[in-house]
């Protein structure tokens, strides 16, 4: 089974993000910003298939420049970014990325999912 990593500094969100992404068929795993999503992805990147990411979180590392990073990094991790105030300008994100405003659904999440993802990498539910 995938690996998804949900990033948010909100823990209800957080929360959402990981039962819509198990809903996927992905093994969540879960961080509360930017810099301890990249310790995590730093200890085992290989093992994720899927980043999504708040925008706005506390520390260093935005969700914009944790996509970036990634991108930069992981070139194999597909990335979806969602806030509900910041919108992103084309130099925000990498152009691999998705956006979805908050609030969002299992809907939109699994058909953004299913369409950035190569069929290789989508989990059987998608």
């Amino acid at each position: 089974m995938p690996y998804a990593l949900a990033v948010d500094d909100d823990a209800i969100i957080r929360l959402d993000a990981c039962q819509i992404l198990e809903a996927a068929g992905f093994r969540c795993v879960d961080a509360g910003s930017g810099d301890e999503a990249l310790g995590v992805l730093s200890a085992d990147p290989d093992r994720f298939t899927v980043l999504c990411t708040d925008v706005e979180m506390p520390g260093s590392t935005d969700g914009f420049a944790l996509a970036r990073r990634v991108a930069q990094h992981w070139p194999h991790i597909e990335i979806v970014v969602s806030s509900g105030r910041a919108k992103p300008t084309p130099e925000c994100l990498p152009s691999k990325a998705v956006f979805i405003p908050k609030p969002f659904s299992a809907e939109i999440v699994h058909s953004e999912l299913r369409r950035l993802l190569p069929d290789g990498k989508k989990p059987t539910p998608l």
